[in-house]
């Protein structure tokens, strides 16, 4: 459903103006800053929920910067790679035999995407990336997450149980640990983590991927249709 952005306020909501006039609030799902997708008077998408019970009948999927759409639903990245993954569209990630989604692990986590095959396991945490700054790169966070920085300690965690803690080799039954970022907008290039809004998530992907944790990132082809994974995209730790 097509709209125009008036405003988004307390996180989780958001003000539109639809193509009959009318002013309604949507539901936002995306906790960030949602900088650089928030300039009132761009065209947005909504999608519609037949749930009676919901208080907001809307949700704000897509917003349109003049040069491409933007996907702010943070929900949709598992939703994507999972299906990505059961295609055998990620060639890093197939050759399992189980694909198990929002799975207890660590200390208070759920994995995003766990895959399996017998004792073989590879842990797979998917965040949203939809910020491009003046440099033209891409970042995330756009916020400061202590969730996120959490995140990435339990999954080196996982990485160093499969390590020999005496040479940081991995070991036959190790585990393996993914940090898969998506991009849901395609006006940048190359991945970076954004140390200068969150030093501390930065410095902890940095120690992440010394100890053995894989960086994966992936665009996202995104048309007011489908969004789809398509093509990998650059990244650099600095």
């Amino acid at each position: 459903v097509p709209a125009t952005l008036i405003n988004r306020y307390q996180r989780f909501l958001a003000d539109v103006i639809l193509e009959s006039g009318e002013e309604i609030t949507v539901h936002c799902p995306n906790s960030g800053s949602m900088k650089t997708c928030l300039t009132p008077g761009w065209k947005v998408l909504l999608s519609k929920s037949d749930n009676v019970k919901r208080k907001y009948a809307y949700t704000w999927e897509l917003v349109y910067n003049g040069k491409c759409w933007i996907g702010i639903n943070t929900g949709i990245p598992n939703l994507i790679v999972a299906e990505a993954i059961a295609a055998d569209n990620i060639p890093e990630l197939t050759g399992y035999e189980q694909l198990q989604r929002e799975v207890r692990y660590g200390k208070k986590s759920r994995i995003d995407i766990l895959l399996s095959s017998g004792e073989k396991k590879c842990y797979v945490e998917v965040k949203n990336v939809s910020l491009v700054e003046p440099d033209g790169h891409y970042y995330f966070p756009d916020s400061v997450t202590e969730r996120g920085t959490r995140h990435l300690a339990e999954l080196t965690e996982m990485v160093r149980k499969g390590q020999d803690p005496l040479c940081f080799e991995m070991v036959a039954q190790g585990y393996r640990g993914v940090m898969c970022y998506v991009v849901q907008r395609s006006d940048g290039h190359i991945f970076k983590p954004a140390a200068h809004i969150d030093a501390k998530y930065a410095q902890a992907l940095s120690g992440a991927h010394a100890h053995g944790v894989e960086i994966m990132v992936y665009q996202a082809d995104i048309t007011p249709e489908s969004i789809t994974l398509s093509n990998r995209v650059e990244w650099q730790l600095k």
